[in-house]
Formats: C-alpha cells, sequence, structure tokens
C-alpha cells in the first residue's frame, strides 16, 4: 500500500511542479521532458528486465543443480546459528536458506550480476513457503531489507569511477565507505526485528557483528597501502574465484551424486526466462514515476529545503552538494552514479574535494530501495508490502546521515 501512494505522489508532484513552472516561470519546455523521460524510462526499464534474461537463465540453471546435489542445504546448515535468528520462519533445511546465504555473499563482495539473479530465486522460494501469496511474509521482508541496506565489503565500482575522474588515491574512500554501508546494514536489521520482534543480542547475531568488524580491519590492514589498481585487480581475483569455486562444486557434486546436470541445469534456467519477463511491468512502473520526479527538479527542492533547513539551525552545510547522490541512491543507482560522477569533474568540485568524496560515499553506503522493491517483490506478484518500503527507508536514511559523519571525520 505504501508503494501504491508513493508511486502516484511521483506523478501527482511532478506534475505540480511542472504546471507551476509552465504559468509561473514560463518553461513552455518542461511538459516535453516530462513526455520524453516518460518514454525513456519505460524503454530502460524493458531493457533492464530484457538484459537480465541471459545472467539470469545461466544463474538459475546453477542453483537447480546445486539445490538438487545438496548444496544449498549443506550452505543452509553453515549459517543456520545466525540466520535462523534473522528468519526465525524459514523452515530448517528449506532450500530458501541456502538461496539468502549465497544472495548476502554476492552482495558483500559487489557481485551485483550473480547476486540478483540469487536474490531473485531465494524471494521465489521463501515465497512458495508463504501462506499469504498477494501479502509480503516476515522472512521475504527482512530479505529485502537487508539487501536494499547493501552491505559490501569492497565499493569496486565507486573505485573504478574515482580512478577514471582521476583521483590521486582512488582508493581513499574505502574504509569509510565500508563503516557506512556497514552501519546502514545494521540499521536496517534493527528496524525490522523492531517490527518482527526478533531478539538480536544471540551469541550468534553478536559474534556475525563483531566478525564483521574485525574483517574490516584486516581488510584495511591487508589493503591500505595499495594502490587502487591492485585493489581492483585483487577484488576481481576474489570475485572471480568465488564465482567458478560455486559453478563447479555444484557441478561436481552433482555428477558425484549422479544427477544429470544439464537436465537439471535446463530446468532452473527456465524459471529464470519466465522471471526475467515477468518484472517488467514493476521496473516499467517505478522507473517512469521516478524520471518525471527527477526531470521536473523536485528533487532540487528537497537538497534546497534542507540545505535551509540545516543552515537555521547553524550547523555547516558544505554537505549538500553531495545530497543528491544520497537520495537518488534510493530511487536509481544509475542516476545517482552519475551524479557521483558529476561532482568529481574538475569543472564542478573534482574527485579529491570533501564533496566529491562524500558523493563517493554516499554511493556506497545506500541501496537502490524502490528499484529493489519493485524487482523482488514483482518477481512474485507481491502486492501488499507492509512495512518494508518504511524500514528500507529508515536504512537509506541512516546510511546518508553516517555517510555525511563519516565524511566529515575522514576529509573535512
Amino acid at each position: 500500500m505504501a508503494l501504491n501512494y508513493v508511486w502516484i505522489g511521483f506523478f501527482v508532484i511532478a506534475f505540480i511542479v511542472a504546471l507551476c513552472k509552465l504559468i509561473f516561470l514560463g518553461d513552455t519546455e518542461i511538459f516535453g521532458l516530462m513526455t520524453k523521460t516518460l518514454f525513456e524510462s519505460g524503454k530502460t526499464g524493458a531493457e533492464i528486465s530484457i538484459g537480465l534474461v541471459g545472467v539470469m537463465t545461466f544463474w538459475l540453471g546453477i542453483m537447480k543443480i546445486g539445490e538438487k546435489a545438496g548444496m544449498i542445504e549443506k550452505f543452509a546448515r553453515f549459517v543456520s546459528p545466525l540466520f535462523s535468528r534473522l528468519f526465525p520462519h524459514i523452515p530448517p533445511k528449506d532450500p530458501a536458506m541456502g538461496s539468502v546465504v549465497m544472495n548476502f555473499s554476492a552482495n558483500m563482495l559487489g557481485l551485483d550480476n550473480a547476486a540478483t539473479p540469487i536474490g531473485l530465486k531465494a524471494m521465489k522460494q521463501l515465497q512458495d513457503i508463504n501462506p499469504e501469496k498477494d501479502t509480503a511474509s516476515d522472512a521475504q521482508i527482512m530479505f529485502l531489507v537487508l539487501n536494499t541496506a547493501g552491505l559490501t565489503i569492497i565499493p569496486t565500482s565507486v573505485m573504478a569511477v574515482r580512478l577514471s575522474m582521476g583521483a590521486a588515491n582512488p582508493a581513499d574512500i574505502f574504509i569509510p565507505t565500508m563503516i557506512g554501508t556497514f552501519i546502514s546494514f545494521l540499521s536496517g536489521m534493527i528496524a525490522v526485528a523492531l517490527y518482527q520482534r526478533i531478539n538480536l543480542f544471540r551469541l550468534p547475531v553478536l559474534v556475525f557483528v563483531g566478525g564483521f568488524v574485525a574483517l574490516m580491519y584486516l581488510l584495511y590492514l591487508w589493503m591500505h597501502s595499495m594502490p587502487a589498481e591492485q585493489i581492483a585487480t585483487y577484488t576481481a581475483m576474489v570475485g572471480g574465484v568465488l564465482i567458478f569455486s560455486v559453478i563447479v562444486s555444484f557441478l561436481l557434486l552433482g555428477f558425484v551424486k549422479k544427477i544429470n546436470v544439464y537436465d537439471a541445469f535446463i530446468e532452473g534456467a527456465k524459471d529464470g526466462f519466465t522471471t526475467a519477463v515477468m518484472i517488467i511491468p514493476y521496473l516499467v512502473a517505478i522507473l517512469v514515476g521516478i524520471g518525471v520526479f527527477r526531470v521536473t527538479g523536485c528533487l532540487d527542492f528537497v537538497t534546497d529545503g534542507i540545505a535551509f533547513v540545516v543552515a537555521a539551525m547553524g550547523l555547516n552545510t558544505d554537505f549538500v552538494p553531495a545530497l543528491p547522490v544520497g537520495i537518488m541512491k534510493t530511487f536509481s543507482g544509475g542516476a545517482a552514479r552519475g551524479l557521483m560522477a558529476d561532482l568529481m569533474k574538475p569543472e564542478n568540485y573534482g574527485p579529491d574535494s570533501f564533496v566529491g568524496r562524500l558523493g563517493c560515499i554516499m554511493q556506497g553506503s545506500t541501496e537502490t530501495t524502490f528499484y529493489i522493491l519493485a524487482l523482488y517483490f514483482g518477481s512474485v506478484n507481491i502486492k501488499k508490502t507492509r512495512y518494508a518500503l518504511a524500514c528500507g527507508l529508515i536504512a537509506d536514511v541512516v546510511g546518508v546521515i553516517a555517510a555525511i559523519i563519516i565524511g566529515y571525520i575522514f576529509f573535512h
């Protein structure tokens, strides 16, 4: 229901703003731009869905092999102490648990192409055990919010953009971004846990939090003195080894267990094609709404209003030029990346400026909540999202605020 109101709001607010610009400012091009954006965003939504067909077909085929070979069950058993606390409604040994774990593993390494199809598979498996098919279950909401929180160990894509923009040390946002994304993840987890009355003060959860903090520190010791190109190389190596280890282990285990792995792959691959086509209406709907909202300048009004309030409180407003990156990331990853790159242009602020670095931290500390909500819930025809949007936005807001504070601590 919340998404319904938000979607209507995109169009109504955009129309009112455009009408005011036409009547009071004489902007005769605004409605033409809105119409152009409407069609371009619709085309983009369809292209994204079609672009997912190949990778989803392959990965869901591989996942089916792993499921039949019992590897998914082994994954689930290994992380059962932690994930059984976060997902108490997933039955023991259910294959959904293994898919959830693999999705988080891929996300943490920044492997978006692998994480998305695995995540959609996990959402479908969670839907299989959902008693109310049109309403998001507790497990689905926890999974989606943790996905939107975007826990990522190494912000590979952000560092790559900084390198291309000529930053003196493209990896200088590495530790700040890790801290930001971890805070965002924790806030999303806590928000859902409060709704679902899950006790997080359990040993497995505390071990996970402590372990991740230790991992960040070890990564810092390993990589802090490396040049950016070397960090990118090692990140790609780790990601590649992980992906092919999963593929080969699934295939070999299936062969050892005398499973016809080719037939199992084809069976799973068919689901990938069907899912990719099914999400087209949902993606088109959300991207068109976001597109017309952005092109009318509504986003600028939001940031200007925040700047006014912050200045009235007597606080520093140096962060405001970077704020559109954090706000837009909630709606569109591509648009936020474009804004981030624009901040780092030499004629604007530059890659080594406070604003340029802060934009990068925001890009890495938040996720595309509306996109993920439409993508994942749309893939299983969920109509009632309950409190999923609220918790996802909480994680985003906390992530942006954390990014600002961290940016001031490290670079201001």
